[in-house]
């Protein structure tokens, strides 16, 4: 399983994390190969077993999962997150993603589903329902980025415009006839220019300020 993803499971509740493993360890591209009981936990072996995807749950004892987003942030750890959760409410879903996860399924998710949306996640797209992606536009927090849309080179709004269409690096760098390393760059380069963190947030700020295709 050297090309399998490497996922993580981070839940407070014993049987989630089993019937998670026994949901994906039928799948052929998928290995489950840790699990944590909390939000520090889930850092520490985020840390230690380098996965690509951790599948984490948002609310848990002690450390969060919103706080152990912002820790793996501070890390610079490159797992993508996907928050698993039972809770529906936006103020629940939204800061997570603004924390920096990647999307997010519910624990009643189809197992099918739920391994798609690891395989999607790990290919660089972003999952947004369309109310929370409404929530997140709305609120606005802060204002990361106002104005800077001139300072974007024309190249780098196309790239903008293909991540706010969720698509990965592989498939801007195909679209537009680059390296991925070339693509890699502008994406640094756009997140510096906007004053953002991740690219969940450069799809929002490109479809807030009209830069979507």
């Amino acid at each position: 399983m050297a090309d399998a993803i490497k996922v993580l499971l981070v839940d407070d509740h014993q049987v989630v994390r089993r019937g998670l493993r026994t949901f994906l360890e039928v799948q052929d591209d998928i290995e489950v190969v840790g699990e944590a009981a909390d939000g520090a936990e889930g850092v520490a072996r985020a840390e230690e077993l380098k996965p690509d995807v951790v599948l984490m749950d948002v609310k848990m004892p002690g450390m969060d999962g919103v706080d152990a987003l912002r820790k793996l942030r501070e890390l610079n750890n490159p797992a993508r997150v996907l928050i698993v959760t039972s809770f529906t409410e936006q103020r629940t879903v939204v800061p997570a993603l603004r924390a920096g996860a990647a999307g997010y399924v519910y624990k009643d998710v189809d197992p099918e589903a739920l391994a798609g949306a690891i395989r999607s996640v790990h290919a660089g797209h972003i999952l947004l329902q369309p109310e929370v992606a409404g929530a997140l536009l709305s609120q606005d927090e802060n204002n990361s980025g106002q104005g800077r849309g001139g300072s974007l080179t024309e190249r780098e709004r196309e790239v903008l415009g293909l991540i706010a269409d969720g698509r990965s690096n592989r498939e801007i760098a195909r679209a537009l006839v680059l390296s991925e390393k070339t693509v890699k760059t502008h994406v640094s380069n756009i997140l510096m220019k906007l004053d953002l963190a991740d690219r969940t947030q450069a799809a929002l700020w490109a479809v807030r300020h009209g830069a979507a295709g």
